[in-house]
């Protein structure tokens, strides 16, 4: 019975898990259209101070569809392991990139393709081999598991480590260095995730009629909780506003899950019980996202599709033999694509030339 229960609760949390990436994603998508909509009306943008899209009706459903995602998020930690509720959160990101084509008309390139397939065949690596965690049904067993020394440990050097980073390294090396902020936010999102895991368990035992609201783990995780995300949000914002975005999501996402990971494997003994075969396969799965995730950031901006594909690999080739500028640099420099269209035309009315065809000339 408690076999079948327990996959009766990784079934639940996984939908919840999958359902927040696709409502966090889609929100994105729709406080963009409501802004760009404002635009065309000539209203003040927000990044100008404005405040019109308080009126804008896809702004809010955008924000309201944020916090139903983040709602089902919350709720996924009740049910299923932290090592798979947090990793899934990619998806967001991919759901915002493949809508974002479709509905902003900003396009996918090659690499962004390739990155959500492999983001999603990690996902679901992943899934398969998910670790069972050691059952936790109530506070007092909560409680017991934040008092295990090993828990203890790591939560002190978190502690430690976190104020290190925001009183000495931060304000010494945060303008210069892009992993102090993220730093502090990841190992602080480690506790805030052990926190919502722990008011999960407390909501589920509100719903069965004990006293929860009597129990001071209760509170003491709650205002934890509320620690936590606020130094997070506060440090994350800082990272944003000084570093590119595309490389602080993938960045943060590695360094966050890893911490998770860490997190959820000493709390939670997650990995005590498992097979060699469903480590590697948890860690395969981890690492397919990552990657996806890099390709669909770090090449965002790179003009590859499989239609100039065969022209790229030519000019790829000539280019090794010193005869011609490689196609990324062609992609990539506005100033210098002038240059590089007339060398390309050049190609290409040569390869006509050798085919037979009168339409090169």
């Amino acid at each position: 019975m408690s076999q079948t229960r327990g996959k009766y609760d990784f079934c639940i949390g996984l939908v919840l898990a999958m359902s927040s990436s696709i409502f966090i994603g889609g929100s994105f998508i729709l406080k963009k259209k409501g802004l760009l909509r404002l635009a065309r009306k000539g209203s003040m943008r927000a990044g100008q101070g404005g405040h019109a899209y308080l009126k804008e009706w896809l702004w809010w459903a955008g924000l309201l569809s944020m916090g139903a995602g983040e709602v089902a998020n919350f709720a996924a930690y009740a049910f299923a392991p932290a090592t798979l509720v947090t990793p899934l959160g990619a998806l967001s990101v991919l759901v915002s990139a493949i809508l974002s084509s479709f509905f902003l008309n900003e396009k996918l390139n090659l690499h962004g393709k390739i990155g959500c397939l492999l983001s999603i065949l990690g996902s679901t690596v992943m899934v398969i081999h998910a670790p069972q965690e050691e059952e936790v049904e109530t506070l007092n067993e909560m409680s017991h598991k934040l008092g295990d020394p090993g828990f203890v440990v790591f939560a002190t050097l978190v502690v430690i480590v976190s104020l290190i980073l925001i009183f000495v390294v931060g304000p010494r090396h945060g303008q210069t260095n892009i992993l102090v902020y993220i730093t502090i936010c990841s190992v602080i999102g480690a506790l805030s995730v052990s926190c919502v895991k722990g008011l999960g368990i407390a909501i589920k035992e509100l719903f069965a009629g004990k006293p929860v609201l009597k129990h001071p783990l209760s509170w003491i995780l709650l205002l934890s909780l509320i620690v936590c995300v606020s130094t997070q949000i506060n440090y994350l914002n800082r990272a944003l506003d000084i570093f590119n975005t595309s490389i602080v999501t993938p960045i943060y996402y590695v360094i966050f899950t890893t911490a998770v990971l860490t997190c959820s494997a000493i709390l939670f003994k997650e990995w005590q019980h498992m097979a060699p075969d469903d480590i590697l396969g948890t860690f395969s799965g981890f690492l397919t996202i990552i990657v996806g995730i890099f390709l669909l950031h770090a090449f965002k901006d790179v003009n590859l599709t499989l239609a100039n594909l065969p022209l790229s690999l030519r000019r790829d080739e000539r280019a090794a033999n010193g005869a011609l500028p490689s196609t990324y640099d062609c992609f990539n420099h506005d100033e210098e694509s002038a240059a590089c269209l007339p060398e390309m035309q050049s190609t290409e009315s040569l390869a006509a030339r050798r085919n037979g065809s009168l339409s090169a000339f």
